[in-house]
């Protein structure tokens, strides 16, 4: 077997990656690396991912770090195989584009501080999450959410009428959030409602988050 991830089922970069390789059908390894012991901190892990985070991938010779640069590897190199999660239409991938860096630069730099506060403290350190962060982030989030109802209303998935990476993305981050006070913000939006309960409900998704769930 060629490919090979190695990362952690509880990382949100992990997660995007093995959702992309499920997608596809492509067959690979996933090397667990042990985020309490420091593993990622290590030499070994560190000739792979220089900045000592999760998920590094290895396909034969190919090595590559940053996760939505490692989904898109996969989306393109085994296009023909699983479900399209690109295409090759230049117009098409440009919209794709513009809403893939909306999840990076936008949604995610929001989502993210709210996991934190709200999931990660609690369940890893036993501390509360700060509030006064936690509205801050709730703010910068809704205002994103706003502009996601808004594209929803006008095609059925954020980069167009098919899913894709960019729906994709989400999903870890969704996951973690959907058991939180920061979910309504995505149930009071009837068309991002509609959007979120599609895509959660993907069966390469429910492979990726069922270690999660024993």
């Amino acid at each position: 077997m060629a490919i090979k991830v190695h990362g952690s089922p509880i990382s949100t970069a992990t997660q995007r990656v093995l959702a992309t390789l499920i997608e596809k059908g492509v067959e690979y390894e996933l090397v667990l690396v042990d985020l309490s012991k420091g593993e990622h901190k290590h030499p070994s892990f560190l000739s792979l991912n220089p900045f000592g985070q999760v998920p590094a991938f290895e396909d034969g010779d190919l090595k590559l770090f940053e996760s939505r640069a490692i989904t898109q590897y996969i989306a393109h190199t085994y296009a023909d195989k699983g479900t399209p999660l690109v295409t090759q239409d230049p117009k098409k991938m440009a919209i794709q584009s513009v809403w893939m860096e909306v999840e990076a630069q936008q949604y995610d730099s929001a989502a993210s501080k709210l996991i934190y506060e709200l999931v990660v403290k609690p369940h890893f350190y036993g501390q509360s999450g700060d509030e006064v962060v936690v509205k801050e982030f709730e703010t910068k989030l809704s205002k994103v959410l706003d502009v996601y109802e808004a594209r929803l209303k006008e095609s059925k998935y954020l980069g167009g009428d098919q899913f894709s990476l960019v729906d994709l993305h989400h999903l870890p981050s969704l996951n973690y959030l959907k058991n939180t006070k920061a979910w309504d913000m995505f149930e009071s939006r009837a068309h991002v409602k509609a959007w979120v309960s599609e895509i959660t409900s993907r069966p390469a998704w429910a492979k990726v988050i069922a270690p999660l769930q024993k």
